[in-house]
């Protein structure tokens, strides 16, 4: 184990599977205390048994980060348990907001907004002043690479997504004062559960193998690979270390070179 986040605390929302998991899990490798949430019990408990049995350094707590008072409780659990908060993931999102102009259920990409814009201010609205009491730390945003590259039909995840990232540079703005960072880490296709499953259903719907549905995603990237949850969780590990301490209001593309801007 290393020690990047060594006597720090971090909470990390939207631990149900991949990334939130492996984001949890690179801060809790590098010496971090973590507070995990997410709106189910059983699953982050189930995740912080895991991760920590003697359970020191891991906290599960349920949480909806579009209530404003779940928010405030999620904060306060983590402060009165570990001392402080110093940092914060914002990885909780609605994703089911697909189609075109004139397919799309413009209903869900209200919901997209809701949570993946004012959802998050809720978030950092209750973790904001516990960052400043323990003088400073930073925020890491989760967007999509999406809201650069269209990617039909997840119009209205990317657009939700690229109403984060503007938000963002107000916020690294606005909080760079009170020695609070703000980044977002920005993935593409990541190898994790959900995609490895797109990646079978395409393998058995088209009759081929998985290495060949591999090829015609990844085959042109520079380095011919999807990345996997976990390295894009090491980015966001990274904006929360020292090693970032001078970097905010900057996204990252954690992408294999897929595209860069």
């Amino acid at each position: 184990m290393a020690d990047l986040m060594k006597n720090k605390t971090v909470v990390v929302t939207g631990v149900g599977v991949g990334l939130g998991v492996e984001v949890a899990t690179a801060h809790f490798e590098e010496g971090a205390n973590v507070v995990i949430a997410a709106r189910s019990a059983d699953r982050i408990e189930k995740v912080a048994a895991e991760l920590d049995p003697t359970g020191k350094r891991v906290l599960a707590h349920v949480a909806d980060i579009n209530d404003d008072q779940s928010c405030a409780a999620l904060i306060d659990a983590a402060v009165k348990r570990f001392g402080s908060v110093d940092a914060l993931v914002q990885v909780a999102a609605f994703e089911d907001a697909w189609g075109g102009l004139f397919d799309a259920d413009l209903d869900k990409w209200g919901k997209a907004y809701d949570t993946n814009v004012i959802g998050a201010l809720r978030i950092l609205r209750a973790a904001v002043p516990a960052i400043k009491a323990a003088g400073g730390g930073s925020i890491v945003l989760i967007g999509t690479q999406s809201a650069f590259k269209p990617a039909m039909p997840q119009a209205g995840y990317a657009a939700s997504k690229g109403a984060l990232l503007s938000t963002m540079y107000y916020l690294a703005d606005e909080l760079g004062p009170d020695k609070i960072r703000v980044n977002t880490v920005i993935p593409s296709w990541m190898w994790g559960p959900n995609v490895e499953m797109l990646v079978d259903y395409r393998a058995q719907k088209g009759d081929t193998t998985r290495e060949a549905v591999l090829d015609e995603i990844a085959g042109k990237f520079p380095l011919r690979r999807i990345a996997d949850d976990r390295e894009v969780a090491d980015a966001t590990v990274f904006f929360n270390s020292d090693l970032s301490r001078a970097i905010t209001g900057q996204h990252l593309m954690v992408n294999c070179g897929e595209m860069s801007r």
